[in-house]
């Protein structure tokens, strides 16, 4: 087996032995060393010689490794008779612990703001800089807030509560920000990661099963499909992106949206209105319109409006921003945009758009020029520079 496949199997397992190595064992931070050290002897062993049940065989390494470490230190020796009994040659290593380790990573012990970017690491497998491009903050900062969450967490035992309700909104939050940086990448040569959406997914349809009373859970599943339905169109056949008004509609995924407007129907009629069934409502009009044109935008306004005195999200009223200029014009966009906070290039993308519109060419390729300086990821980048490009000329 070549080593980019292994390498790909390794990030898809990764999460998985996770999560059955710390339900087994009630240690989040020993049960992840030991995970890191299997990853490392596999990433040695298997392209030379790939185990009939990887995932089996990357949960028994790392609980040797985690016993073994048990019998070494003396402090953890009580725990060493109930790890012996345990059977190692991987008895339930088939099955897929990530919804568990979502929920058990959002541990009571820890304060959402910990509790969220750590899950992110260890279940979703994103990088640092990916979780802090998502949360709008320095590396460094992310890295202390992980660092800290670890450091909380060491001696706290790992299980399930019996009413995991209270753990259920981070645990939403988690596949919303996964789902995002696999949409559109914080960074690197693609403008989307099918794996990280795929994976948000089907983690989200785990979720709406096990919890199907729950609107939000259906409205997170319909937000994902009918945002997904979209990505076939997203960019050209050589990656290069597409903004929404121009994509070519046929090619969108009529399954999905039909799927996303039914789970969004049902949710809805639950009566629970909460951030993801606006998100996906939202979502749902982009999809049933017949043409850029042609979409409600006041009503995507209006949902905008709404979930911005939910959540006050400063991202929300940037989207707001773009949708009130396709229904008052340019300038009551921009007007919106007037004092608002929000370290990010596409704010500057967004106002580059609006000027656009009004027909300040210069101060649009001036906005696109710094929007484009602040854009890590390549595609985005290289849109954005084209965008400055035309509007200087």
């Amino acid at each position: 087996m070549s080593n980019p496949d292994v390498e790909g199997l390794l990030r898809e397992l990764a999460p998985r032995a996770l999560g059955a190595v710390v339900r087994r064992y009630g240690d989040f931070a020993d049960a992840e060393d030991a995970v890191q050290e299997a990853l490392l002897a596999a990433a040695h062993e298997w392209p030379a010689d790939l185990p009939t049940n990887p995932l089996g065989w990357l949960v028994t390494v790392a609980s040797r490794r985690l016993i073994d470490e048990v019998r070494r230190n003396d402090a953890r020796r009580r725990r060493e008779d109930t790890v012996a009994l345990l059977d190692l040659p991987g008895a339930g290593a088939a099955t897929d612990d990530s919804l568990v380790l979502l929920f058990l990573c959002c541990h009571d012990a820890l304060s959402p703001t910990l509790a969220i970017p750590l899950t992110l690491r260890a279940v979703a497998g994103l990088t640092t800089r990916e979780i802090a491009a998502a949360y709008l903050v320095p590396e460094a900062t992310m890295a202390q807030r992980i660092s800290r969450a670890k450091a909380r967490l060491r001696g706290e035992r790992f299980a399930l509560p019996d009413d995991q309700s209270g753990r259920l909104r981070s645990v939403l939050e988690v596949l919303y920000l996964l789902f995002n940086e696999g949409y559109a990448s914080s960074s690197g040569p693609d403008l989307a990661r099918t794996d990280l959406s795929g994976e948000a997914i089907r983690l989200a349809r785990l979720l709406h099963e096990q919890l199907p009373e729950s609107a939000e859970a259906a409205g997170l599943l319909a937000l994902m499909l009918l945002s997904d339905a979209r990505r076939p169109a997203r960019t050209t056949s050589s990656g290069e992106l597409v903004p929404l008004a121009e994509q070519d509609r046929t090619l969108w995924d009529r399954s999905r949206i039909t799927e996303g407007m039914v789970l969004l129907t049902a949710a809805l009629k639950r009566r629970e209105i909460g951030e993801y069934q606006l998100l996906a409502s939202i979502a749902g009009l982009h999809d049933e319109a017949a043409s850029h044109a042609q979409t409600r935008w006041a009503e995507i306004a209006t949902l905008y409006g709404l979930l911005e005195r939910m959540t006050g999200n400063p991202v929300v009223t940037l989207n707001r921003a773009a949708a009130v200029a396709m229904v008052d014009g340019p300038h009551a966009g921009l007007a919106l945009l007037e004092g608002l906070e929000l370290d990010t290039h596409r704010l500057h993308a967004v106002r580059a758009h609006l000027l656009e519109e009004a027909g300040d060419l210069e101060g649009a390729a001036a906005a696109y020029g710094k929007a484009a300086s602040g854009a890590d990821n390549r595609r985005e980048r290289d849109y954005l520079t084209m965008r400055a490009a035309r509007a200087a000329r």
